[in-house]
């Protein structure tokens, strides 16, 4: 891969970085913006809401929207939208003005990442599409690793503000990365609305879609009470908490190269079964293992590890999936994403609410990814089954 090429992906991972800090920090801060406002923290939880809905709405309808411009500079106007609205986010005075911040915030999210992973895959030597989608998503497991604990300390010590416009910071050095290493890349003129749209009629793409919200969304039921996990059911300090997420994140950033390699070996809906399949045991065994404080806190690296290891091979499944719609399609999974991280997180709270524990949220997740791993299979059944109807045909026709 030429200098250039590295320098573009760079790029992505920067822009990477810049997303998953603002998508992840408002959790660390949230009981600090709940004061400034005047507003409870379930209330401040809505800004959690807001940003994810923003990106399930934004993925698809940017993405069609940008059609008519190349993918390079689509990225650019992407990542102006983001570094305008999380700046606006930092000024924001009441609840009112944070939520439409929020949700704006959250509209070029999946279209980056969408757009910026067809565009890795371009980008990339022969055969090594699989490592250039995963250097971009390196950029948002490193936020876990250094942005979010950065912003939740900054916002926590000083104010909650300041997080935000770290991360106009970081969207404007995107901005300035993209300008001055992404090569052009043509757009593909025979595309139009109506032909991208058509994606939604394919019953392939569409399982895979389902199979992201599903199975991901065990990794967000384990992830979304990891804090209470910690302290409640293992006895560990608060203060450890800050910690976990940087372990966590650590095994994110490990488990996205690994996910690369499976989709290397394998083909990437296989190598999704394998991610799939491994993170059902380990969310079973953290369930007997959590009341152990060292214990828990080596699960929590390996869950995160693990958990990474799908986003790749599921993001290439869906592109080859979508051929002729690359982009749409890689920006909808994007949106199945988040769909994963909302149902993960709401379903695992309903055992808690009913007094079953804070383990039971792996319980949810072991199932949920479990559910995952029969959908690949089904996907898997119904494409080999439409090969051989193929060959059948074709011999036939001799």
């Amino acid at each position: 891969m030429s200098i250039t090429n590295k320098k573009a992906l760079l790029a992505l991972a920067i822009g990477g970085f810049g997303i998953g800090m603002t998508e992840f920090v408002i959790m660390g801060i949230l009981p600090d913006v709940a004061g400034a406002l005047g507003i409870s923290i379930p209330q401040a939880g809505h800004f959690i809401s807001a940003y994810a809905l923003g990106v399930v709405v934004g993925a698809p309808l940017l993405t069609v929207v940008g059609n008519k411009w190349a993918p390079h500079k689509m990225l650019l106007y992407l990542m102006v939208w983001f570094t305008i609205f999380n700046t606006l986010s930092a000024f924001a005075n009441n609840y009112s003005l944070l939520l439409i911040a929020r949700f704006l915030s959250g509209l070029p999210h999946g279209a980056f990442f969408g757009i910026g992973a067809v565009v890795a895959g371009k980008l990339a030597t022969e055969g090594k599409s699989a490592k250039a989608i995963a250097t971009m998503f390196t950029g948002l497991t490193l936020a876990n690793v250094i942005g979010v604990p950065l912003g939740t300390y900054v916002g926590h010590h000083f104010h909650w503000s300041i997080s935000f416009l770290i991360v106009g910071v970081i969207g404007i050095l995107t901005m300035l990365s993209i300008h001055f290493w992404m090569p052009a890349i043509e757009r593909n003129k025979n595309q139009n609305i109506k032909s991208e749209f058509k994606v939604f009629k394919n019953l392939d793409f569409l399982g895979i879609v389902l199979l992201t919200t599903v199975g991901t969304g065990g990794f967000f039921a384990w992830y979304s009470y990891i804090a209470p996990l910690i302290t409640e059911e293992a006895g560990l300090s608060s203060d450890l908490v800050s910690y976990g997420m940087i372990i966590a994140g650590s095994g994110m950033v490990i488990g996205n190269f690994i996910g690369a390699k499976l989709a290397d070996l394998f083909s990437p809906l296989k190598a999704v079964i394998i991610s799939l399949v491994t993170m059902v045991l380990m969310l079973l065994l953290n369930v007997m293992v959590a009341p152990t404080g060292i214990a828990v806190l080596l699960m929590t690296f390996i869950i995160g590890m693990v958990a990474f290891t799908v986003s790749t091979p599921i993001q290439m499944a869906v592109i080859n999936s979508a051929k002729g719609s690359e982009m749409l399609g890689s920006s909808a999974n994007q949106s199945a994403f988040n769909m994963g991280n909302a149902s993960g997180a709401y379903l695992a709270g309903l055992p808690i609410a009913v007094g079953y524990g804070f383990t039971s949220a792996s319980m949810v997740g072991a199932a949920l990814a479990g559910s995952g791993v029969i959908l690949a299979l089904v996907i898997l059944y119904v494409r080999n089954q439409k090969v051989a109807k193929e060959k059948v045909v074709l011999q036939d026709s001799k």
